[in-house]
């Protein structure tokens, strides 16, 4: 990369190489509306056309996770093709407008839906990095205002980009390009060690598999012979984390998770934990439909709310066993069983804390807990190393895109 003395010029969107163009998307190609359909129209899966949403595009690619399938006749317009930009036009959420994913080949037939787009252009390749760019999502927050959750088809045709000439394009869309590879890789690194530690997960807490030197059958235990009911109530020192359960995260802090304390008067009564005690959150979530159960790991005290059933471990445990255990939907099929029928005013499932210690748990000698746990937080570590490479070349592509996106660094074509 070089500058070559490159000279500039002001425009709409700042200074630009002085032999760049500023277009509008509208000149460039045209968007297309998604599919609207009835709830009746709705198929079971693999029985209609599936309809991608702004749940299947993760990380600027397109999944298949919560999918919608339709019976009724597609409307040509509503149909993708390879090489189309799908993006989010309209959502609950504002974070999610303007999230966008390329269309490949084995997206072939399928539909998207209203609150989706489609951009169609020659030029793709160089306008889905300008879609990923702080440039686009810069122009979809002037757009949106104070209370707009979306953008339309004439935002999208409006908005201004900056357009090199078609060899830079292609250079500059081709290294950004190599990022993705890079990125997209590190990730189906990532799926395939969650998926051997599930594996794992499933065998050796169970017992299914067993670490090498261990042959003892193991015991079923009451889980309040294990562990102790925590009762203690906030001592008002300040130095505590504030903290709730998120199914998907753990125990997170309420600032983290709300961006304030939500919990008002009520601290008072709120839970008092040290580090290595566990939480249960009796909130069902599509994640954890039996509530979770999070251990304390980063902290050495927290407060949590006091309708959490908390437990600290005995020495006669591995805490960190029981941590993958439980986190692996361990006690699900005795909660399920304990589970009292009628709704509760707060939304928590209706678990007895008597009923809760009674609870059978496996009780491998100390040994060959440590030894199952050694395993599991060794894959855990191998996970975050490779999350931690991903969000690294994420912030490198970030600073690429800032600077070739914008000609302030050139690529020699």
């Amino acid at each position: 990369m070089n500058n070559n003395n490159t000279t500039y010029k002001d425009s709409p969107l700042g200074k630009i190489p002085s032999y760049w163009e500023v277009k509008t998307l509208g000149e460039l190609g045209k968007t297309l509306i998604g599919l609207t359909y009835k709830p009746e129209e709705v198929a079971e899966e693999n029985e209609g056309i599936l309809v991608l949403r702004s749940s299947n595009v993760q990380d600027s690619t397109i999944v298949f996770k919560d999918n919608v399938f339709v019976n009724s006749i597609i409307p040509e317009r509503a149909k993708v093709k390879e090489g189309d930009i799908l993006i989010c036009v309209r959502n609950g959420s504002r974070s999610l407008i303007g999230k966008s994913a390329r269309i490949k080949s084995n997206c072939k037939g399928m539909a998207f839906g209203a609150f989706m787009s489609i951009y169609r252009s020659e030029l793709n390749d160089y306008i889905f990095q300008l879609f990923q760019s702080g440039i686009f999502l810069k122009e979809i927050n002037k757009n949106l205002g104070a209370t707009i959750n979306q953008i339309t088809s004439g935002d999208l045709s409006s908005f201004k980009v900056p357009l090199p000439p078609l060899p830079e394009q292609k250079a500059i869309a081709h290294v950004l390009g190599l990022m993705d590879s890079s990125i997209n890789n590190n990730n189906k690194l990532i799926l395939k060690k969650e998926l051997q530690k599930k594996w794992l997960m499933q065998n050796l807490l169970t017992g299914k598999k067993r670490v090498k030197g261990f042959v003892e059958v193991w015991k079923d235990e009451r889980l309040g012979n294990l562990f102790k009911h925590i009762k203690n109530i906030n001592d008002g020192d300040k130095s505590h984390s504030i903290m709730t359960i998120s199914s998907k995260l753990g125990l997170i802090s309420q600032e983290d998770k709300f961006d304030r304390v939500i919990a008002g008067e009520s601290l008072k009564k709120y839970t008092q934990l040290k580090r290595e005690d566990f939480a249960y959150n009796k909130g069902n979530s599509k994640t954890y439909p039996m509530g979770c159960i999070y251990q304390l790991e980063e902290k050495d005290s927290a407060l949590v709310p006091f309708v959490y059933i908390c437990f600290s471990p005995s020495d006669l445990i591995e805490p960190k066993f029981y941590k993958h255990w439980f986190l692996g939907f361990g006690l699900d099929r005795q909660l399920k069983k304990i589970i009292t029928s009628g709704a509760r005013g707060d939304g928590l499932l209706n678990v007895n804390t008597e009923d809760f210690f009674k609870l059978k748990i496996p009780y491998p000698q100390k040994e060959e807990q440590t030894a199952i746990a050694r395993v599991l937080q060794a894959a855990d570590k191998e996970i975050q190393l490779l999350k931690t490479k991903t969000e690294r070349l994420r912030e490198q592509k970030k600073g690429l895109m800032q600077v070739l996106l914008t000609g302030k660094k050139r690529l020699c074509i």
